[in-house]
């Protein structure tokens, strides 16, 4: 145990980071800007940034943007005041997110992104699910449950986001290997459960028949099935993806029929392990991709916290 404390003491002087962090000088020694907290998936990466930031001996400044991309330009100017060695952004938009990652980069503080890309900028790695065969395997679970047939929608996440983007490539990629699945409409719902009800209450008034759902998050997911009632995941088979808790508890109990589950907080282990590298001055992969996983009331009970 000696030995690994003075590795670890030796890691951070070659970094520059002080393990006292804030408590010495005022600077912090990485920043995090989160598109939200109000979902508990970016709440999973917090947990899993915190805990690998602690293990290391560094402090860590996390900040909430509440899906303002404005509040993630101010977030970066506040960690490049702070002296930050390397800054991780979860984007709020991939587009919008270019100004904030150019205030790191004219202050010469490496970035790293973490769940989404970001269009622009120089960022050192991008760490994300793999959100595309995520997509493609929630085509072939709903398409499963469906027997190869049926009305289908499909409920997108916040445009201008990688992930979103990215889930319904690989969806659309996977349900054209079934025919006979007509998908009937696709409407954004902005990752969020109120607005994934309204917008399935809508669907539902619209486009009679239905039978099955792809919501590219869980929290659109479970206001889909609230918009449902008796019917989801029972005459209408609906598919989420993230695997937060609430998810999994909803295909438990019957109501989701399957969730693809990232996993966040190795996400937001990964993106400090990758921000402590860039700092280094490591030359990183573009992009690192972290597996899903497939969520069925088969095996849901192991996904029990």
């Amino acid at each position: 145990m000696r030995g690994r404390g003075v590795a670890a003491a030796l890691l951070l002087l070659g970094l520059g980071l002080s393990t006292t962090g804030c408590d010495r000088g005022g600077n912090t020694d990485l920043g995090l800007a989160l598109s939200t907290m109000n979902n508990p998936f970016f709440v999973g990466i917090k947990k899993g940034a915190q805990a690998e930031a602690k293990a290391r001996g560094l402090k860590i400044n996390i900040t909430d943007a509440q899906n303002d991309p404005s509040q993630q330009i101010n977030q970066m100017e506040t960690f490049t005041s702070q002296n930050v060695k390397a800054a991780i952004i979860n984007p709020v938009d991939s587009d919008a997110a270019v100004p904030a990652v150019g205030v790191a980069n004219r202050a010469d503080v490496p970035v790293i992104s973490i769940n989404r890309g970001v269009n622009g900028g120089t960022v050192g790695t991008t760490i994300a699910s793999d959100n595309v065969e995520g997509g493609r395997l929630a085509a072939r679970t709903l398409a499963g449950s469906l027997g190869g047939r049926g009305k289908v929608v499909v409920l997108e996440g916040q445009p201008g986001t990688s992930a979103a983007r990215e889930r319904g490539k690989g969806f659309e990629d996977g349900i054209r290997a079934f025919p006979g699945i007509e998908v009937v409409a696709r409407q954004p719902a902005d990752f969020d459960r109120t607005k994934g009800m309204d917008v399935m209450t809508n669907l539902l008034q619209a486009h009679r028949g239905l039978t099955g759902v792809f919501a590219a998050n869980d929290e659109m997911a479970l206001g889909a099935a609230k918009a449902l009632g008796s019917a989801s995941g029972r005459t209408v088979k609906v598919v989420g993806f993230d695997g937060t808790p609430d998810g999994i508890a909803a295909v438990r109990d019957g109501a989701l029929t399957a969730t693809v589950a990232q996993q966040p907080e190795l996400l937001g282990r990964q993106a400090v392990d990758r921000a402590v590298r860039a700092a280094k001055g490591e030359r990183l992969p573009k992009t690192v991709k972290v597996p899903v996983v497939l969520v069925t009331r088969k095996n849901a009970a192991g996904f029990d916290e």
